[in-house]
């Protein structure tokens, strides 16, 4: 990775795909938010990987920060969200509530904590 310019360069989120890689899917996850169980498991499903893809590829191309973050995190939401739409999760009457809980603390910690802290992309070498 060379030196902030480059990175900015090659951040998706500068790009035109910012609104197809993270506002559609959480737009998806708002939707599904008020379907039922099936409709709710399938849009948060989809939601949350898309997003966790496009954080995971966008780390690797730019190392934007909060990305390494909130890739795994989104995966780990859309197979929890999954899990919980099948019934085979059990975290509760409100489980649809802790899922999009922590996914959203952690996504802000790690955008509006950490990037202000330790800058907002990863440099290797």
């Amino acid at each position: 990775m060379s030196g902030c310019a480059t990175d900015r360069k090659t951040d998706l989120l500068n790009s035109l795909w910012t609104p197809l890689l993270w506002w559609a899917p959480w737009l998806l996850i708002i939707i599904g938010s008020f379907t039922g169980d099936v409709v709710h498991t399938a849009l948060w499903t989809v939601g949350f990987s898309v997003a966790g893809a496009a954080c995971l590829a966008n780390a690797r191309r730019c190392g934007r920060r909060h990305c390494f973050y909130t890739g795994p995190l989104y995966l780990l939401a859309a197979l929890a969200s999954l899990l919980y739409g099948l019934h085979v999760l059990p975290i509760g009457a409100n489980g649809w509530g802790w899922i999009v809980g922590v996914a959203l603390v952690v996504s802000l910690i790690a955008c509006c904590g950490l990037e202000p802290l330790q800058g907002r992309y990863i440099h290797r070498a």
